[in-house]
């Protein structure tokens, strides 16, 4: 059976300040992006719901198109029965049969009075849907112009990165190899809890390189022996000295 290598302190702390700088690297390329890929993102789901939204109002329309539509048939029909109520009216044998066939066709008449509000409520219903449906037009055009400027950008950024990016996210990947998995969860950590990322830094004019916290002789003097991994007491991240990160460089 193959013996596990054994790494030495210095031999960890030289990994984790490796990982650091070809990771710090990575967040370079992603500041140089920005807010772009949130922004593309954003716009991307803002013009779904606009275009969501012009649907509707389109759906609605064509409802009220078959609203006006039936109320135009129901008034022809009402139409039709009154031509026929006037027919019958002129051959009547009673009184009682004239009045019965006038009912009929003052019903009629108010069918299609009340048809004819109908039409003209859904008429002005559909001017104000147009309306809204013009300006969900206009959105979308507002902000599909937007969106193709700055897909324009990022793109143009990532045409200019991608091949460094893509051989720094494979050095990367090499690197966390070299590490040891509890190093490698405390490193990982302790990177998401910092905006700017970093979780290995020096010790430089006395202080931490990440809080500024200053960290006494004692403690520096032990840093330098790579004896054991140190962490500053205030921020929690792991200190180095300036020559042990000096040393490390990534091409």
């Amino acid at each position: 059976m193959a013996a596990v290598k054994e790494f030495s302190v210095e031999e960890k702390l030289v990994s984790l300040v490796k990982l650091q700088k070809i990771d710090s690297k990575l967040d370079e390329f992603q500041i140089l992006k920005g807010e772009l890929p949130l922004e593309v993102s954003d716009l991307e789901d803002e013009i779904q719901g606009l275009h969501a939204r012009k649907n509707r109002i389109e759906e609605e329309v064509n409802g009220v198109i078959e609203f006006i539509e039936s109320k135009k048939v129901a008034i022809k029909e009402a139409e039709d029965l009154i031509k026929k109520y006037d027919k019958q009216s002129s051959n009547v044998k009673n009184n009682r049969e004239y009045e019965a066939i006038n009912k009929e066709m003052e019903m009629q008449q108010l069918e299609m009075k009340l048809a004819e509000k109908h039409i003209k409520d859904a008429n002005e219903e559909i001017a104000d849907k147009a309306k809204a449906l013009e300006i969900a037009k206009k959105n979308i055009a507002t902000k599909e112009g937007v969106l193709n400027h700055k897909k324009e950008e990022l793109e143009k950024i990532i045409a200019d990165t991608e091949k460094e990016e893509t051989q720094f996210r494979k050095k990367s990947d090499s690197a966390r190899k070299d590490v040891e998995e509890r190093l490698l969860y405390s490193y990982d950590r302790i990177r998401k809890s910092y905006r700017n990322g970093l979780a290995v830094v020096p010790v430089e004019r006395d202080a931490c390189g990440g809080c500024f916290n200053s960290i006494p002789p004692q403690k520096q003097s032990e840093i330098r022996l790579h004896k054991k991994v140190m962490v500053c007491e205030n921020c929690g991240r792991i200190l180095v000295d300036t020559d042990l990160n000096d040393s490390v460089t990534t091409k």
